[in-house]
């Protein structure tokens, strides 16, 4: 622990989303003579531009960072376990702490902050969450909680002198009366509505990323970025194929196309853009192209040249996209 003592002003770096209680956190530390830096983390899984409009829109200083296979390799494999979806909530907040702290210390700053309430989620925010994500990042003494402050254990920060408790919060609980109450007090009125902003969290993402991991574990960020477009099929003999569901989609598809993508089209009828990973040859290949030409202009049951992406041209009977259900993701 690096010891703390007192100076005016006081810095620190808080983790930002830009949702209401980061910038109350934010604004709250500001208020209380502390000169507040921000952080936000982009991923496969949430991005960084709404954080970034509302650090500007505040004049906060403002950190995006990446996250990169080190963290894939964590959601993949949470030592804490997922939630009700893919989302490992208490390990990835430590996560982020920990490579927050790292970017403190480089900016020789004095503490972290974050806008956790505590009991606003059961999972990720009861005291124990709040704990365990502390002591976990490796900044436990130096992390300050402004929202929930008065309700936890005094910090160094406060013992030092760097921020006076009497000027934090003692907000708990699921309701947001509070936070809309101390907005109102800040003069804070633009802020978003509630919510997740994670895709770990959804059921859909997580069903496909659940899928994605069980048949191909290496799969990186490239094959994650792909879950967010078209429909997703699993195939029998277990390939893959993604068909884009409108224009727009087929052209973020060609955009997106990774490594061992083999694109599908109908060169005769208006269809989709259609990604196929698997083997070359074989059933599954065969699938996918009749999958690619039912998914078009074709009625099932309709011949249909079907061109790939590696010069081949394969004839097959279009397959009702009804049947297509059943492997649909």
């Amino acid at each position: 622990m690096n010891h703390i003592t007192a100076k005016h002003p006081a810095t620190a770096l808080g983790l930002y989303s830009g949702g209401l209680d980061s910038m109350l956190a934010a604004l709250v530390l500001r208020r209380a003579g502390v000169a507040a830096q921000v952080v936000t983390f982009q991923s496969p899984f949430f991005a960084a531009e709404a954080a970034r409009r509302s650090a500007l829109a505040l004049d906060l200083p403002h950190h995006v960072v990446e996250l990169g296979e080190d963290y894939l390799a964590m959601v993949q494999h949470p030592p804490r376990g997922h939630g009700s979806q893919m989302n490992p909530c208490v390990d990835c907040h430590a996560f982020m702490l920990a490579r927050a702290g790292r970017l403190m210390d480089e900016l020789g700053l004095d503490f972290l902050f974050t806008g956790e309430v505590l009991g606003q989620r059961p999972f990720s925010q009861n005291r124990g969450a709040l704990n365990a994500v502390a002591n976990d990042s490796g900044y436990a003494d130096r992390l300050l909680r402004p929202l929930s402050a008065k309700l936890l254990p005094l910090t160094a920060m406060e013992r030092a002198g760097l921020v006076e408790r009497q000027l934090l919060q003692d907000i708990s609980g699921r309701g947001r009366k509070r936070q809309l109450a101390l907005a109102a007090e800040l003069g804070l009125s633009d802020f978003p509505s509630p919510a997740g902003g994670c895709l770990l969290t959804e059921p859909g993402f997580s069903r496909r990323l659940r899928d994605l991991w069980d048949h191909e574990p290496q799969a990186g960020a490239d094959r994650i970025a792909l879950l967010k477009l078209g429909r997703h099929l699993r195939l029998p003999a277990g390939a893959k194929l993604v068909v884009g569901r409108n224009e727009a989609e087929n052209q973020a598809l060609e955009q997106a196309m990774p490594d061992g993508a083999l694109a599908m089209h109908t060169p005769e009828f208006n269809g989709p853009l259609a990604l196929y990973f698997g083997p070359e040859h074989g059933p599954d290949l065969t699938l996918a192209a009749g999958l690619t030409a039912g998914y078009g202009q074709c009625a099932p049951g309709e011949r249909a040249l079907v061109a790939l992406g590696d010069g081949r041209r394969l004839q097959v009977a279009a397959i009702d996209r009804r049947k297509a259900q059943e492997m649909l993701l």
